[in-house]
């Protein structure tokens, strides 16, 4: 295990660069979005079939203008009057955040970007005099390295800290914000065994060095011992996006798709064992979105995509198509060799810009 004494300087250099991120909402907008069967169970009132009773929430939780806090989560500064946090932390577009600092400051903040693939964003400020974490290097993590997880856990216990190791590499794990949201597949995680609890999401996991190798994002429910961050480096990028374009510049295509393996040929009695099948995930997620720069270069709902710039899909280190987007940049040209009807042919497909919010 880690030298103690070299955590506890470590933890005494990041803490101050680490802040908690209270969410709150207008008492109106919440009466608005709560569930007809929630009403029944509040205190106070009768059970309502028909329409909603009035919203009465404790006097002490509704401050003086109106905004009741609905949750929290954690943050760090990562450049002058920039946090660093979840996007599922700030999601909500109706809600208002507030940046709570370890010398007991507190400050609106305004959200700067989401990340449209990773479960990254970034918040501005008021603030360019907060101490700053270092940004690591992810891709040289090695299994056993000890780790340090700094956040605001369960949102109550400011300024938690807990000590592990990386405990796996390159995880993928399919992920809920909560239950009405859409399950997110994540990858190339870190997995740790410091303790992540809900609201240390979007706090840092750092090295000895002091240096943020990850942003913690997930724990597995009913699982101990078992917490992952995104590896920093995906941050990295958006804050150099930030810098040069204001934004977060990401590459779009438009398509939907799973990956083809034996399993997958067999049962859908495909001619190849590897691939991206373009498949819709529903009636209003077709397989090719429409005016994408996908359905532009002529792609189609079944084609299968065997290759990618000379690359065959779904083997190697490029798994998945994300995984060659992740590389370039709204403006590159894709060269697909695609299969359609039993037929190959080949495309060249421009890309557009993923917007983000």
């Amino acid at each position: 295990m880690a030298d103690e004494q070299r955590v506890i300087e470590t933890i005494k250099r990041v803490m101050p660069s680490v802040v908690s991120i209270m969410i709150s909402k207008h008492l109106e907008d919440l009466e608005k979005e709560m569930p007809h069967e929630f009403y029944s169970f509040l205190p106070g009132h009768h059970k309502a079939k028909k329409k909603k009773v009035p919203l009465k929430v404790p006097d002490f939780l509704v401050d003086e203008s109106g905004m009741v806090s609905v949750g929290g989560g954690s943050g760090f500064s990562v450049a002058p009057g920039l946090i660093l946090t979840n996007k599922h932390v700030i999601s909500d577009p109706k809600a208002e955040y507030t940046v709570l600092t370890n010398d007991g400051r507190k400050m609106e903040a305004t959200v700067l970007s989401r990340d449209p693939v990773n479960d990254v964003a970034i918040l501005k400020i008021p603030a360019d005099n907060l101490p700053i974490v270092p940004m690591g290097d992810a891709t040289k993590l090695q299994l056993g390295q000890s780790v340090i997880s700094i956040g605001n856990a369960l949102g109550v216990f400011k300024n938690t800290v807990s000590l592990g190791i990386v405990s796996g590499l390159s995880r993928a794990i399919s992920a809920q914000a909560d239950p009405k949201s859409k399950p997110q597949e994540m990858r190339g995680l870190i997995q740790t065994d410091a303790a992540v609890n809900v609201g240390n999401s979007g706090g840092p996991l750092v090295n000895l060095d002091g240096q943020a190798v990850g942003i913690n994002t997930a724990i597995v429910a009913g699982a101990q011992s078992i917490g992952f961050a995104i590896p920093v480096n995906a941050a990295k990028r958006d804050l150099s996006d930030i810098e040069r374009f204001g934004r977060i510049h990401r590459p779009f295509l438009g398509i939907r798709y799973i990956m083809i393996d034996e399993k997958l040929k067999q049962k859908m009695k495909l001619p190849v064992a590897h691939g991206a099948l373009l498949t819709p995930e529903g009636p209003q997620d077709p397989a090719v979105v429409a005016e994408s720069p996908a359905e532009k270069a002529g792609l189609q709902e079944k084609d299968i995509i065997l290759d990618v710039n000379g690359q065959n899909v779904g083997e190697g280190e490029k798994a998945i198509i994300q995984d060659f987007l992740d590389l370039l940049d709204p403006g590159d040209v894709l060269d697909m060799r695609i299969l359609r009807d039993g037929k190959e042919m080949r495309l060249k497909v421009p890309l557009g810009e993923r917007l983000s919010s």
